[in-house]
């Protein structure tokens, strides 16, 4: 099962892949240039628009529009024909440090946005980060759902919503957890290790759930993608030619392509020449659809 390249991205942090079924194309985001990037699948076209600020995370509205987090606040952006990014501000975020952004981020089953803030300097280790959640029409001050949060990763939910998973991707945390998830308040409870991932390679970073309810997450520094079972045990691992995939996600005409963004470092590359690419795995499972904001899953 060899990884296909979709494109060589040269991407310097590929992350928040979400293929978007009516358009037959993949988005996803380079976090520090600040662009939004399209692949089609039809004519294997690729677009590009450039924020003015980090890019972070996105989510469909469904009408050409996303939602997007980025340095200091959540976005309504719209791509222009010129190659920008026309930036709706929606809420600001008060983040306890400077030098913060938005990070992992994704739509629960019922339309709600998470995502994760982060110090940007990893090598501090700065627990400052914490996971937020985002409703359609919310005025209120964006509140920290948990905290203490070094680099809050992994986010995705189970087929049914009822359970979410998060990860912390610093090197010296690297464990995913599990939560019990009320679907009709959108809160988390019962906080518990659903997978110790210093007993595995890579570091654990942006994930995807599939339609049997295994967790994908991506092994970042290893080159691998790890499928676990509900229970947390590992099913599979499947190889890609980088050493830092960064997020997965299911697209496809039949939802059975996993998508996979990736991170090009400084140095030497020589060994990794397709760093910062973006591909595509055919894992002989289907994934789930990705909800629109504001609108549940299938409806």
């Amino acid at each position: 099962m060899q990884p296909e390249l979709i494109l060589d991205a040269r991407n310097a942090t590929g992350e928040c892949p979400v293929w978007n079924a009516r358009e037959r194309a993949l988005y996803w985001v380079d976090i520090p240039a600040g662009k939004l990037h399209r692949w089609r699948l039809g004519d294997v076209c690729t677009d590009s628009w450039t924020a003015p600020q980090m890019l972070a995370c996105i989510a469909s509205y469904g009408d050409g529009s996303w939602l997007a987090g980025m340095e200091d606040g959540l976005f309504r952006i719209h791509p222009q024909e010129d190659g920008t990014l026309r930036c709706e501000r929606l809420i600001d975020i008060e983040h306890p440090r400077a030098n913060m952004r938005f990070n992992d981020g994704r739509c629960d089953r019922q339309g709600r946005f998470w995502a994760g803030t982060m110090f940007m300097d990893m090598a501090e280790a700065s627990a400052v980060g914490s996971l937020l959640r985002y409703e359609e029409g919310q005025s209120a001050p964006l509140q920290a759902t948990v905290g203490d949060m070094i680099v809050p990763n992994g986010l995705g939910f189970s087929p049914d919503g009822k359970v979410m998973y998060l990860s912390d991707s610093h090197p010296s945390v690297q464990k995913i957890w599990a939560f019990d998830y009320d679907i009709d308040s959108g809160t988390p409870h019962d906080r518990r290790l659903f997978v110790d991932m210093n007993l595995y390679p890579g570091r654990p970073d942006g994930a995807a759930v599939d339609a049997d309810g295994c967790y994908w997450i991506c092994g970042n520094d290893e080159g691998l993608i790890h499928r676990f079972t509900p229970a947390g045990k590992l099913d599979r691992s499947l190889a890609v030619p980088v050493k830092k995939p960064s997020m997965c996600a299911f697209g496809g005409r039949d939802l059975d392509t996993l998508f996979v963004t990736s991170i090009r470092p400084g140095g030497d590359l020589s060994d990794q020449p397709l760093a910062g690419g973006v591909f595509a795995l055919h894992p002989g499972v289907k994934g789930l659809e990705e909800p629109l904001f504001g609108t549940a899953c299938g409806k």
